[in-house]
């Protein structure tokens, strides 16, 4: 087998002398550097060369422990172990890993807003020079235990130097470990860090897992530029093909990313607990049959990807690599003598404080790679990431299947600020949160079961009207239907399946056709709950997708959950979010959720996310995705909860959410056996089949037609208002839904009923009969119905804002 540094040796005459082990740990490659003419290229650092992360891990770890043995458990206690950007991140933690007792820091390129410095040193002959140590805890760099300082290479010695007589000159200690992979000092330097110990008065220890030395001819510098000029090819533009999907990591809250802040035992103990539920979603995600996966990390995250990527190898029966991207230029050369075959070039993609720049992905180019699982923290997570050109574009230019998971970047909070949480939580999933299978969605919502919210219907409406209370800070009492009433949702359920089924193909193809080929689907809950479920499930059926699913909470006049959306921007491309809902009547919410949308964006910085709302039926012409804009009756607007997967309408209270909790609901787990959430999915999916003709022919002729929205809908709610003698369009419910919705949880006046309306309003009338309202037949009422709210209660019914509205 040819070394990887034969090509260099040959033609610039360097020279690797030392320990047999040497050349199957080093090769050699030129840099694109004016300081220095070649590169050590590990083969066991996972940095150039993609490598298994067993191995990778295992070279670090042995290191560490060979430092235990040197400074026994009781010094090995009171270390702190210090790795170098970029290269030895990784490294630095896998000491550390090895060492076991010692919380681990790594110098950073990266300045961080509202963290003081520790200290700072520079490289010499790096590309990129400037370190900056940022502890989270001032104290850990501050005592007198031993300092382990970790890179991948120990030539002359100068940085190692330099970082030890800045931070002695703070806080001198008694001793210093220096670890490295290779210790390749020429023979003049060998004798310099004796010196140096002698110097500051300290011991100073060398712990490597080989030796040796490079031997350069005069000239090398000089020689090497002129090798690089007469090889440098221009960089390859070859057009994207693969596919890039997001894949939610489920990275534990407020464990940080890695050691730019610091990282203890107890930090890495909770990674060891999260790694295989951590994996797994990750071997879910990957396409059926990969043989070769390469897991990447990015310039300093390195420690997280290279975990990930070991826990995948011990998971799978599949060949896993690891490597990371860089900053440093290096020259490519498709030869086997050379270290460097391969080189991809995209932009920064993180906002670098010295500026944009190229970074660079080496030896992932026609590797091989059935999939690429790519790792980088959500300071990286930016529009550079997923632009023409950047990094996932280039990836999907050389393989099949991209992955992008993104860990959460660590931000230690100001001294004196108030505790915040790194990430918001996991969303909730069924069977412990709902009846719905966990796959089908998840809630990103609090569970409040156990908080009595619910009073009857008058009551509550007193309590808004006294108090000015907002609708959703209580709930009301769980309607709970009568033997008849269940007949008639079954009986409707039966006759609408079909017509169901249809809007649902309909409106799930105009996502896949217009908004995104992998959309990751979002309802309004509760009643946009059950319509994305189905959408899921059409796209399953008829293109094999599995979609990712969520529901959040939207409240009038307070906007949609903006904790929810910061969950949704760290996990999924807000360009792929699209909002479910199930109808639309006058179209409040749409006009809520779009001024929602660009508050949150104005605040958060976060943009992409299109206000767009796709639904079931939009009677009132206010949205462009829809299945259908006939005012039908869909069951799930029959019942509540029991059809709603046993959860109640959404919660916002300033005593029960706080500023970085998501909005609550209850699962109502007393009420299973009434529930038939999953029947009504299963009846609707169950005819998925007999409609694709019909599902195919009605998309076409959406596609084609003009979906703008008149708002006809709004236009005819303020004309009822006035003729009726309400002046308030709020006390307006246009629709079967909000029809069906003013029966079941407000104080009703009357039904307005469009003339022959027939078995869509069965339920309807059957409801007004028990609550005693009337219903009022009308030629030519634009929607099947109208539920108008009792005058009576006008100052306790809610207006825009949600609020009680007073006359």
């Amino acid at each position: 087998m040819v070394w990887s540094g034969t090509w260099v040796a040959e033609r610039l005459g360097v020279e690797l002398v030392g320990d047999e082990q040497l050349t199957d740990m080093l090769g050699l490659a030129l840099r694109r550097n004016p300081k220095r003419a070649h590169l050590l290229v590990s083969q066991v650092l996972g940095k150039h060369v993609p490598q298994s992360p067993s191995v990778v891990r295992g070279h670090g770890v042995a290191l560490g422990r060979r430092v235990r043995e040197l400074l026994g458990d009781e010094e090995a206690a009171r270390a702190v172990v210090l790795g170098y950007a970029e290269t030895a991140t990784g490294l630095g933690h896998c000491v550390a890993d090895g060492l076991g007792l010692a919380p681990c820091l790594h110098s950073t390129r990266r300045p961080v807003e509202g963290v003081a410095r520790a200290g700072g040193f520079e490289e010499s002959h790096s590309h990129a020079t400037s370190h900056l140590l940022l502890p989270e805890d001032p104290e850990l760099l501050a005592g007198d235990g031993p300092l382990v300082l970790v890179d991948d290479e120990f030539s002359t010695g100068n940085t190692v130097m330099n970082t030890i007589r800045d931070l002695h000159a703070r806080h001198p200690r008694e001793r210093y470990v220096v670890v490295a992979l290779v210790d390749m000092r020429s023979p003049a330097d060998l004798g310099r860090l004796a010196d140096f110990a002698r110097e500051i008065g300290a011991r100073v220890d060398l712990v490597a897992a080989a030796a040796g030395t490079v031997r350069l001819p005069p000239g090398v510098l000089e020689k090497g530029q002129e090798l690089v000029a007469r090889h440098e090819t221009p960089v390859s533009d070859r057009p994207a093909h693969g596919t890039v999907a997001r894949v939610a990591l489920g990275w534990p809250r407020g464990l940080p990313d890695g050691g730019r802040h610091g990282f203890t035992p107890a930090h890495r103990a909770r990674l060891d607990d999260a790694l295989p539920a951590m994996a797994a979603r990750l071997a879910r995600a990957l396409p059926a049959g990969a043989r070769r996966v390469l897991v990447l990390g990015t310039e300093e995250l390195m420690y997280a990807p290279l975990r990930l990527a070991d826990e995948l190898e011990r998971l799978l029966d599949t060949e896993i690599r690891y490597s990371t991207t860089t900053r440093s230029p290096v020259l490519a050369l498709d030869d086997p003598g050379y270290a460097i075959r391969t080189r991809i070039v995209f932009p920064a993609h993180d906002d670098p404080a010295d500026g944009p720049g190229e970074r660079y992905a080496y030896n992932v180019a026609d590797a091989g790679f059935d999939a690429v699982v790519t790792v980088v923290d959500s300071a990286g997570d930016t529009p550079a990431l997923h632009a023409p050109g950047g990094l996932l574009d280039r990836l999907a230019a050389h393989t099949p299947h991209v992955l992008l998971a993104v860990v959460p970047s660590h931000v230690p909070a100001p001294p004196g600020a108030p505790e915040r949480p790194a990430m918001l939580s996991e969303p909730l999933r069924g069977p412990d949160f709902s009846s719905y299978a966990p796959e089908e969605v998840g809630w990103l919502l609090q569970d409040l079961s156990d908080v009595t919210l619910e009073a009857p219907t008058e009551e509550r409406e007193e309590a808004v009207q006294s108090g000015g209370a907002h609708y959703a800070e209580s709930l009301p009492v769980e309607y709970q239907p009568s033997a008849q009433y269940q007949e008639l949702f079954r009986t409707a359920l039966d006759g609408s399946a079909a017509r169901l089924a249809q809007a649902v193909g309909v409106v799930t193809e105009t996502v896949l056709a217009e908004r995104s080929p992998r959309p990751v689907l979002v309802s309004l809950a509760r009643a946009g709950t059950p319509v994305g479920v189905l959408m899921r499930r059409w796209a399953a059926h008829r293109h094999g997708l599995e979609l990712p699913h969520y529901a959040v909470s939207i409240v009038r006049g307070r906007g949609i959950d903006a904790n929810a959306l910061r969950y949704l921007a760290s996990h999924h491309d807000p360009a792929d979010v699209v909002f479910v809902d199930g109808w639309t009547g006058k179209g409040a919410i749409t006009r809520e959720l779009a001024e929602a949308i660009r508050r949150f964006e104005e605040t958060e910085g976060v943009t992409g996310f299109d206000p767009e709302i796709a639904v079931l039926a939009d009677p009132g012409s206010c949205v462009r995705t829809y299945g259908t804009r006939e005012d039908f009756l869909i069951p799930s607007a029959c019942l509540n909860s029991t059809v709603s997967g046993l959860i109640s309408r959404t919660v916002l209270r300033a005593d029960l959410v706080g500023e970085h909790d998501y909005h609550g609901a209850k699962h109502y787990r007393e009420l299973a056996a009434a529930d038939v959430s999953v029947a009504f999915l299963d009846a609707v999916s169950a005819r998925f089949a007999e409609v694709e003709e019909t599902v195919d022919f009605q998309v076409k002729e959406v596609l084609a037609a003009d979906r703008t929205p008149t708002w006809e809908g709004w236009a005819a709610v303020e004309r009822i208002s006035e003729e009726y003698g309400i002046h308030d369009v709020n006390l307006v419910k246009p629709g079967v839904g909000e029809t069906t919705r003013v029966l079941l949880r407000r104080v009703p006046w009357k039904i307005l009923a469009r003339s022959g309306a027939g078995a869509d309003l069965d339920h309807v009338r059957l409801l007004a009969e028990q609550r005693g309202v009337p219903v009022e037949e009308v030629d030519g009422l634009p929607y099947t119905c109208v539920g108008l709210i009792h005058p009576r209660y006008t100052r306790g019914a809610t207006g825009a804002d949600g609020r009680a509205v007073a006359v």
